[in-house]
């Protein structure tokens, strides 16, 4: 096993992480240092990002993630590795998912890695804290070195990015298309881009928050709607013709954008739910709309290796500006404040530095 780096050793061999004590309250401890076993890195973490899955646990929990160590969306440096490990050293800039396949279950033999039985049994929880264990599974198959030229900003955006790259996958998003996006918070912002790489026809940004409506501009958007001062439904008809959009990407997580996303696709076309709902939320559809106009319904969760790889070389390879995304700064003590400004939407996404 490697040594810890000496500002660890300095600390006493603790670390502060915060914790998700139950719904609606955040703890700031202090704890030991864990020590990473065979094949296992630890990180230390030089940012963390907020996240809409991690407001959502903080505000009513999540149907597979648990209470304990919180935070996922991260970046940092090796400071120390478990024998046998071989593709990282101490020192090394590094990133990983918060979770990995087991590759063996039913659904990874079929390669539908993101429906692994097992996906959520060793989670790499706790970026909101000084360190970060990373399981061998993850190492192995969902961790990567930060090249110089990539900032910790960039490479922490890995994996809503790699989820966005599995719900790109479910879609059609190239060619002589007009793409709407519902929402206007960072996974919108994120498909954007995809969409922009992916050759994307059109792209309209539905939301109603002047300053993530603007990054959407930045970050290419042909058209933004703002939803308090135009009906969706007519405002997109008025750019396609009266047809309405080809392929609809729903990125809100609310039963009524479920809804307003069936509305707004066109005969023919097709609706992506991306946004997860509270658990045991229902939406109701006018049958005439799936059946008659034959429009194509579909859900995305999660993301494959596959799928993880490719959004970490799109973010290597200069495709993805995660900087308009990362609006504020603050402490590790201060996680509090940093999700109150993610509440109000005065932020985008918040960078936590320990």
């Amino acid at each position: 096993m490697g040594n810890l780096d000496s500002e660890a050793s300095v600390d006493r061999a603790r670390m502060r992480v915060q914790y998700l004590v139950r719904v609606g309250e955040t703890e700031l401890r202090e704890v030991a240092i864990p020590q990473p076993s065979t094949g296992e890195v630890l990180a230390r973490v030089n940012l963390a990002l907020t996240c809409g899955t991690d407001l959502k646990m903080l505000e009513r929990g999540h149907a597979r993630l648990p209470s304990g160590p919180f935070g996922h969306e991260w970046a940092g440096r090796v400071a120390a590795v478990g024998e046998g490990v071989r593709e990282f050293e101490t020192g090394n800039r590094i990133v990983a998912t918060p979770t990995a396949p087991c590759g063996d279950c039913v659904y990874c033999l079929k390669r539908e890695e993101s429906l692994c039985l097992h996906l959520f049994e060793d989670v790499a929880l706790g970026a909101y804290g000084e360190y970060l264990l990373l399981p061998r599974h993850i190492v192995r198959r969902n961790a990567f070195r930060i090249p110089e030229a990539v900032s910790d900003a960039q490479a922490a955006v890995l994996e809503p990015l790699a989820c966005v790259v599995h719900g790109a996958g479910r879609v059609d998003l190239s060619g002589d298309r007009t793409v709407v996006f519902l929402g206007d918070g960072p996974i919108t912002l994120l498909f954007l881009q995809v969409a922009r790489v992916g050759g994307a026809g059109r792209t309209i940004v539905i939301g109603r928050h002047p300053r993530r409506l603007e990054a959407a501009r930045v970050l290419g958007a042909d058209a933004v709607i703002d939803s308090r001062e135009s009906d969706p439904r007519s405002a997109v008809e008025a750019l396609t013709d009266g047809l309405g959009a080809d392929t609809v990407v729903e990125c809100v997580g609310r039963p009524e954008a479920w809804h307003e996303a069936l509305a707004l696709a066109r005969r023919g076309g097709e609706v992506l739910f991306f946004g997860g709902c509270e658990k045991d939320a229902t939406v109701s559809f006018q049958t005439e709309r799936i059946h008659y106009d034959e429009i194509d319904v579909k859900g995305a969760f999660h993301y494959t290796p596959a799928t993880v790889r490719r959004a970490w070389d799109l973010i290597c390879g200069g495709a993805i500006d995660a900087h308009p995304l990362i609006t504020h700064r603050r402490p590790l003590d201060d996680l509090t404040g940093a999700f109150d400004l993610v509440r109000r939407r005065a932020a985008v996404k918040v960078a936590i530095v320990p």
